[in-house]
């Protein structure tokens, strides 16, 4: 049977190993940013600058009744096809869509007339985390980054209680 300062070691260290391997970092960004996901809100260029890294999310809100989205295949987002094949579709007005591969993901609005007015949206998602988003401005929302800094905090202290109780 293990000594019980060999168990409080064991599980300092699972703990550690635990806090660790979530300092990764995601970022939540909110689509098109304070006018949220609606007609032409990408004409000012919404994605430039912006790096989308796997493990990010997309958060869409938008009037309930008045739009969706819908993730399409690259011609049905060209073509603006709304009966198309739809890789995934939310119409709860304020949807999370987690990136989870990488490389390019479309997303349409499928209401009558929508895309063709602009509402779309192309990213390309990289691997790897994110790059810090751009600073917040009084006028637009910046993104939600998620980095459990305190974790680095809990993995420290848990690695000092560690070696405390090894001796």
């Amino acid at each position: 049977m293990a000594h019980p300062r060999q168990v409080v070691v064991l599980l300092a260290a699972i703990a550690a190993v635990a806090c660790l391997a979530s300092l990764a970092s995601a970022t939540q960004w909110m689509v098109g940013d304070n006018a949220g996901w609606s007609p032409k809100f990408n004409e000012s260029g919404w994605t430039d600058g912006k790096k989308f890294a796997v493990g990010d999310t997309l958060k869409f809100m938008y009037g309930k009744d008045a739009h969706t989205v819908a993730r399409v295949g690259k011609d049905d987002f060209a073509a603006c096809n709304l009966q198309g094949n739809q890789l995934g579709f939310w119409d709860s007005g304020s949807d999370v869509v987690q990136l989870n591969s990488t490389g390019k993901m479309w997303f349409i609005c499928t209401k009558p007339g929508h895309c063709l007015n602009g509402m779309k949206l192309v990213i390309d998602v990289q691997d790897g985390a994110s790059a810090p988003g751009p600073s917040p401005s009084p006028d637009s929302s910046a993104p939600v980054s998620y980095a459990a800094g305190g974790a680095l905090a809990a993995a420290g202290a848990a690695l000092v209680a560690a070696a405390a109780l090894a001796f």
